[in-house]
């Protein structure tokens, strides 16, 4: 089957990495929706395969493990050959730690295979709307995974986050071998940040079992996370309203 890009490039076959958001159908973008739909042979990982199964039940679903990623990939490509179009999915957005840059290395060896990458939410902004409006002023994203990056890497990261006094949202802050890696982190920021600073934490984000929490950068050292909950650090001016975690934007005379 041939497709041709806008610019006018006609390619063999296409693959589109869609970002699916953070769970719930309802937090779909439309166009992500419509592609899974046009698609032959839906592929990701098993738990996010899982997610959009029951509203496209007509499809082919492929998927891999995690750390089966360059798999995941080449499985895709593979299937493209065959003449399917094929959707490559990610839980919130295909380009913020997702599938995308991966799938643009590996596709260098399928060069008849074109690639579209459809944008979805991500945890930083599906969670934020549960705490509030943490992000309201500049902020980052760092996972602290050191399956791919150094922790000292990481922890550079968040020293330098926080003298550019940023809000700070926490990607992948716990798993079953990094039980303690949010606590080395906040141990890290308590040399240099209140410990009154205004945090935050969502589990679950757009998935049943949704829970967020407004609390200090002290109570958020002994909070047991898990590898679906996202945690948001505070700037020098992020404050508890209402029970909700708000950075002003820096308006006068409010």
């Amino acid at each position: 089957m041939r497709w041709c890009s806008q610019i006018g490039v006609c390619v063999l076959n296409k693959i589109w990495v869609v970002g699916i958001g953070p769970g719930a159908y309802e937090l779909m973008t439309i166009k992500a929706a419509e592609v899974l739909r046009g698609c032959d042979v839906i592929i990701g990982y098993t738990v996010y395969v899982d997610l959009v199964r029951e509203h496209f039940s007509e499809k082919e679903f492929l998927t891999t493990p995690m750390t089966k990623e360059v798999d995941r990939c080449v499985l895709a490509f593979e299937e493209a050959k065959k003449g399917k179009k094929v959707a490559m999915i990610c839980s919130g957005d295909a380009g913020v730690y997702g599938m995308a840059g991966l799938m643009y290395e590996v596709g260098v060896n399928y060069p008849d295979v074109e690639l579209e990458i459809v944008s979805g939410v991500t945890a930083a902004t599906g969670g934020a709307s549960v705490l509030g409006a943490p992000l309201i002023h500049d902020f980052c994203l760092i996972s602290l995974s050191d399956l791919l990056t150094p922790w000292e890497k990481i922890e550079a990261r968040l020293l330098n986050a926080w003298k550019a006094d940023f809000v700070i949202c926490l990607y992948n802050p716990s798993s079953k071998k990094r039980k303690d890696y949010l606590k080395k982190a906040c141990d890290l920021m308590l040399q240099y940040k209140s410990e009154d600073t205004v945090c935050g934490l969502v589990s679950q984000i757009g998935r049943e079992g949704e829970e967020g929490k407004v609390l200090t950068l002290k109570e958020l050292r002994d909070t047991q996370v898990d590898m679906f909950t996202t945690v948001f650090v505070g700037n020098s001016q992020t404050k508890s309203l209402n029970g909700k975690m708000v950075t002003p934007r820096g308006y006068k005379n409010v």
